[in-house]
C-alpha cells in the first residue's frame, strides 16, 4: 500500500529526491499547482536564490510541464478538470511514484489566513486524509496557529513520514 501526501507540483521539481522514496508514494497534486508552474518557467523571478540552482529548478519545472502536456496524461487531466474535486487516474511515474491531479476548488474557509494557492493543498488534504508535504515553515507555522485539521509534513522529514509517519490518532492524542 502506498502512501499519500498532498504536494504543491513545483516541490516535486525542486525536491529531487521525492522521486526516489523507499516505499510506494502516491502524490495527490492540486490542479492549480500545476498551473503556477508555467508562470514559473517563465518567469524572470527565480524560484532558487543561487542562479545555478534556479537553472536547475526552471529545466526540471519545463520537465515536469511536457510530463502533464503529454497526450496521454493530457486525457487524464482532462478528466479531473470536468468537475471540482474530482481526480484524475494516477498514471505511474515510476515503481514507486504515481500522481493523482485534483481539481481542488479554494472556497475561502480559511478566511485571509491563506492565500488560494496555500488553501487548496490544505482542502485537497482535509478531502483526501492525506498529509500535506511542504517546505515553508511560515505554512507549517500558520496551520498549526489556525488549528486547521491536518496533518503537515516539511519535505525534510519525508523519509520519516514515508516509513513511519504519525498517525492521526497519534497527533490528536494530548
Amino acid at each position: 500500500m502506498s502512501r499519500r501526501f498532498v504536494i504543491e507540483a513545483v516541490l516535486v521539481a525542486i525536491y529531487g529526491e521525492l522521486m526516489l522514496p523507499s516505499q510506494p508514494v502516491q502524490y495527490v497534486i492540486p490542479y492549480s499547482t500545476i498551473m503556477e508552474l508555467y508562470e514559473m518557467k517563465d518567469s524572470p523571478e527565480p524560484v532558487m536564490p543561487e542562479a545555478d540552482d534556479d537553472a536547475y529548478v526552471k529545466q526540471r519545472i519545463g520537465e515536469l510541464i511536457e510530463f502533464f502536456d503529454d497526450t496521454f496524461n493530457k486525457k487524464k487531466l482532462e478528466r479531473a478538470l470536468q468537475a471540482p474535486w474530482r481526480s484524475s487516474p494516477p498514471p505511474p511515474i515510476n515503481e514507486n511514484v504515481s500522481f493523482v491531479v485534483i481539481n481542488a476548488m479554494e472556497n475561502a474557509q480559511y478566511g485571509e489566513g491563506f492565500d488560494p494557492i496555500e488553501t487548496e493543498p490544505l482542502l485537497a488534504s482535509i478531502r483526501e486524509q492525506a498529509p500535506v508535504l511542504t517546505d515553508q515553515v511560515e505554512l507549517m507555522e500558520k496551520v498549526i496557529e489556525a488549528e486547521v485539521p491536518v496533518q503537515v509534513y516539511d519535505v525534510y522529514d519525508f523519509e520519516f513520514a514515508v516509513e513511519q509517519g504519525i498517525s492521526a490518532d497519534d497527533w490528536m492524542t494530548p
